[in-house]
């Protein structure tokens, strides 16, 4: 439920706040005592979010908008050159998937598109120079049910492509049974084994 702590658990995985007690590690980085840019590049490196309300940059297109993580991670663009690769090539790729080979124009202010598909330039970006973990926060909330079950299956097939470990967090109980690993804050919070 609301005020449960899920933005919190976010933020601490993500470096943007501390513990008060206790250590964080991230793909094998203990991020508790590090310094804010320290974290912050740790974060850029390892980790790809899907926000809630995507969080695109709107004067920039969807191309420049899925390319954002190679500015802030020299790690994840060279990830992608290391395969033969661009990074443009490979947002292509990651796109056409998403977009089940129905790429909209991706030069178009991304403002203009519609919000199933800023969800999936908002995945792709994340996905770009396979971090480690993606981290999406409620990304189906304003989707149906059928939009809502395409784009998982979407998420979930290029996660498994890109070896990379999916943290998610919704209100939406339906999607649970999709997961290996689930955790219920209520227990959480209870402080229940």
């Amino acid at each position: 439920p609301s005020g449960c702590g899920k933005s919190t658990l976010l933020n601490l995985i993500g470096g943007v706040i501390q513990p008060q007690s206790g250590t964080v590690c991230v793909a094998g980085t203990e991020l508790t005592g590090l310094s804010a840019s320290d974290c912050d590049q740790v974060r850029a490196d390892e980790m790809g979010f899907i926000f809630q309300q995507f969080n695109l940059i709107p004067y920039l297109n969807a191309l420049e908008n899925v390319l954002l993580p190679c500015e802030f991670s020299e790690s994840r663009k060279q990830k992608i050159l290391n395969t033969g690769e661009t990074p443009g090539a490979q947002a292509e790729q990651i796109l056409n998937a998403l977009f089940q080979g129905q790429v909209p124009d991706l030069t178009r202010p991304v403002y203009t598109l519609s919000v199933g598909q800023q969800q999936r330039v908002a995945a792709a970006r994340a996905l770009l120079g396979s971090p480690s973990i993606i981290v999406a926060d409620e990304p189906t909330s304003s989707l149906d049910h059928d939009n809502r079950q395409l784009f998982m299956d979407l998420l979930f097939g290029q996660c498994e492509d890109f070896g990379a470990t999916l943290l998610f967090v919704s209100h939406d109980p339906t999607l649970k049974d999709r997961f290996g690993s689930v955790l219920d804050f209520e227990t959480i919070n209870s402080g229940e084994k």
